[in-house]
């Protein structure tokens, strides 16, 4: 599935040159909900092997993403050894990642399982800015202290996105956070949205330098408009959200093969695939910027 969003998405970026087009690709995986060796999630769902294939199609893609970035819930209790079997398994990829929290994780734990990840903070929400060029990547912790399904921006935080922004105006800025800022139209799920979301809709409105907003948490690709900017959330690695539950039935999820989101940034435009993996780990589909930069390129000779 190929959709077509406005600007860009993630950073820290290498380019890939196709004629005059400097492509910028990079990987997005979100909610892998890591246990431990041999403890299925909901008796059934093998995330450790299912993040493995999603890594396999992320190192297979060509060019190679510039890095990836890890939308949250990255261990489904927050435990130490949860943390110490998702390293092990991200020390597979052949790319930089860089992580963010969901509510499904613990701070402290998380912490101390990626001591070589300077840029998380030493105390508090861990919430950070990758100086890059050309794109820069601000990462927002929207998870709550008593890791509730809903997240939370408080005001400590949404003054720090604001600070963070107006440091650099003029380069174009990803935002990447766990919970949508914005309602799926999936009551249980919407029954629990962000809080905070107004006040960081009016900062974004404010910042035209926030080409894009990625997120997770609700284990489905969902879009909306946030402050003129263009907010996306992507499929899990592992179960997804069934979305024919409706009206009073319990939040209900299935298994689907492994989902990994490749943002190609050409400069001026944007292209979004979400890349499912078959049975054996192998991309259903392979992530092709020279193909679609050849699409971009006859659409303007139209």
């Amino acid at each position: 599935m190929v959709r077509w969003v406005k600007d860009v998405l993630c950073a820290t970026l290498v380019a890939h040159r196709s004629g005059t087009l400097a492509i910028v690709l990079v990987a997005q995986i979100t909610d892998t909900h890591i246990r431990r060796k041999g403890d299925l999630l909901h008796h059934m769902i093998r995330t450790g092997r299912d993040l493995r294939r999603a890594i396999a199609v992320v190192n297979a893609a060509s060019p190679l993403p510039a890095f990836v970035v890890a939308t949250g819930d990255l261990a489904d209790r927050g435990k130490p050894k949860e943390y110490k079997r998702l390293r092990k398994i991200l020390g597979d990829l052949r790319v930089p990642v860089y992580l963010v929290p969901g509510n499904h994780d613990a701070r402290d734990a998380f912490r101390d399982a990626f001591p070589e990840h300077a840029y998380l903070p030493a105390k508090g929400p861990l919430c950070y800015a990758v100086e890059s060029r050309p794109v820069r990547l601000v990462a927002l912790d929207t998870t709550r202290r008593d890791r509730a399904p809903g997240g939370e921006l408080d005001a400590a935080q949404l003054a720090w996105l604001d600070t963070t922004l107006r440091i650099a105006p003029a380069t174009a800025t990803i935002v990447a956070m766990h919970h949508p800022p914005f309602a799926i139209g999936v009551a249980p799920v919407d029954s629990h949205l962000l809080r905070g979301r107004e006040d960081f809709e009016r900062i974004i409105a404010v910042h035209p330098q926030v080409v894009r907003i990625v997120c997770g948490h609700v284990h489905r690709y969902f879009e909306a408009t946030i402050g003129g900017t263009t907010a996306v959330s992507v499929p899990s690695t592992a179960h997804q959200l069934v979305l024919e539950a409706g009206d009073g039935i319990p939040y209900t999820v299935r298994v689907e093969p492994p989902a990994v989101a490749f943002h190609r940034w050409t400069g001026r435009t944007i292209v979004t695939e979400i890349v499912r993996t078959d049975d054996n780990g192998r991309p259903t589909c392979a992530p092709s910027p020279e193909r679609e930069t050849q699409a971009e390129r006859a659409g303007r000779a139209r």
